[in-house]
C-alpha cells in the first residue's frame, strides 16, 4: 500500500508493485508506514529535526548531506539526501526520500544510487581544487555529530553541475524532478498532522 497515487514515471521500468529503476539506474521505492512516525522532532522545528536527523544517521554509520522540509502536494514533508557505505564495500550508496508524516503513520518515496565503476572522481577533484584543508567540514545540521560518513565539499550542490553523471547529482535531480508530480491520497491528507 502507498499514499502515494500519481507520480511521473518517465525514464522508469516497474520492478515490482512498489519499486521502479531509472534507465540511469537509480530505484525508486514507495512505502507506507501504519505506525507513529519515528522522527526525532517535529517538522515546524526543522532546526531540531535535522540535527536529530545528522545524529542519527552518523550513529547508522551514513551521513545526512542534505535537509529541508518542503510541501509534497501541500503535505508537510521533510527531504533528505544520505550517504551510506556500499554494502559491498565499495563506494557509496546515496539515498533521497521524502518522508510525509501524519500523526499516526507515514508514506516515504525513496531513490537510491549506487557508485559504480571508478569512485572518488568527484571527492579527487575537488580536493585538488580546495586541498587537504578544505576537503572536510563541520555538519551544518549537528557540528557535534560523530561516527559515520565525514562531511565533504565535494557533496556540496555546488559541483552537481561538474559531475552531471554522479549518482549524487542524480538523486538531487531526481528528488526535484519528482516534487511536483507526486500526488497524495485525499483521505491520507485528511489525517491530522504530525
Amino acid at each position: 500500500m502507498s499514499a502515494i497515487t500519481h507520480l511521473d514515471l518517465t525514464g522508469f521500468q516497474q520492478m515490482d508493485q512498489y519499486a521502479w529503476q531509472h534507465e540511469q539506474g537509480p530505484v525508486m521505492t514507495l512505502h507506507f508506514f501504519n505506525l507513529r512516525p519515528d522522527l526525532p522532532a517535529p517538522l515546524h522545528d526543522p532546526a531540531a529535526l535535522f540535527a536529530g536527523t545528522a545524529r542519527r544517521t552518523a550513529a547508522a554509520g551514513g551521513g545526512l548531506i542534505d535537509a529541508a522540509v518542503e510541501p509534497v502536494d501541500g503535505v508537510p514533508a521533510l527531504r533528505q539526501v544520505v550517504k551510506i557505505r556500499h554494502p559491498q564495500g565499495h563506494g557509496l550508496v546515496f539515498l533521497g526520500s521524502y518522508t510525509i508524516p501524519r500523526a499516526t503513520c507515514s508514506t516515504v518515496l525513496k531513490l537510491q544510487a549506487a557508485e559504480s565503476g571508478t569512485t572518488g572522481v568527484r571527492e579527487a577533484l575537488v580536493f585538488t581544487k580546495l586541498g587537504p584543508d578544505g576537503m572536510n567540514k563541520p555538519s551544518p545540521f549537528a557540528p557535534d555529530a560523530t561516527g559515520g560518513l565525514p562531511t565533504l565539499h565535494a557533496d556540496d550542490e555546488q559541483y552537481d553541475a561538474e559531475f552531471p553523471h554522479h549518482p549524487l547529482t542524480a538523486t538531487r535531480a531526481m528528488l526535484r524532478r519528482l516534487l511536483p508530480s507526486i500526488r497524495l491520497d485525499e483521505r491520507f491528507k485528511a489525517l491530522p498532522p504530525f
